[in-house]
């Protein structure tokens, strides 16, 4: 089992030189942890199985094409892929995903990356908790409509129809929001970085 040792970002760059067994390593190597992630999502095999193919399509025509950057951060950049294509399901069928938001909401719940060191974990859970800070401060009509919008992935008809206001009422909440969102940062002259 020596591929085991072999780092995602040594197999990548040996993919991209034309070495194809490098990705079937990656990918049963991730296998679990992605088609988890998506199935915990979906509820359903059929499409857990599809979303999860096309996530690994999406990642051998990124790598093929050159475009892929993400320098050995292999796993969050393929999580980032399924819960896009995740969300796309969703879209197209005109349903909420199940991403489970109970009590405090995380702006980074969609990724748990093992991987991180000490340091990495700590400075995230900082970030989580001053985002969660920030929104805290705003007006609570605000709160509402950026949560929904940001964290419920709720288009601004589906916000409207929730909390009774038209769509520019809830379009302008969004945007005051983010207005006063990037006022209290400066503020506070708070960084938010990961």
């Amino acid at each position: 089992m020596q591929y085991d040792i072999i780092s995602d970002a040594t197999l990548v760059s040996s993919y991209i030189k034309g070495e194809e067994s490098a990705l079937e390593t990656l990918i049963v190597r991730h296998k679990q942890k992605v088609y988890s992630f998506i199935y915990s999502k979906v509820y359903d095999r059929d499409v857990a199985e599809d979303i999860f193919q096309d996530t690994f399509i999406k990642v051998i025509r990124t790598l093929k094409r050159g475009s892929y950057n993400e320098e050995g951060k292999f796993l969050p950049w393929v999580m980032r892929i399924s819960h896009n294509l995740v969300i796309d399901y969703f879209r197209k069928n005109n349903r909420m995903p199940k991403f489970d938001n109970a009590g405090e909401f995380s702006i980074f719940s969609v990724l748990s990356d093992d991987s991180l060191n000490a340091e990495k974990s700590i400075i995230k859970e900082q970030v989580e908790n001053d985002v969660r800070r920030l929104v805290d401060e705003l007006p609570e009509d605000q709160k509402e409509v950026l949560l929904m919008r940001i964290y419920n992935d709720m288009s601004f008809k589906e916000i409207s129809d929730r909390t009774g206001v038209s769509i520019n009422t809830a379009l302008g909440r969004m945007r005051y929001a983010l207005i006063n969102l990037r006022k209290i940062i400066d503020k506070h002259n708070i960084v938010l970085t990961n």
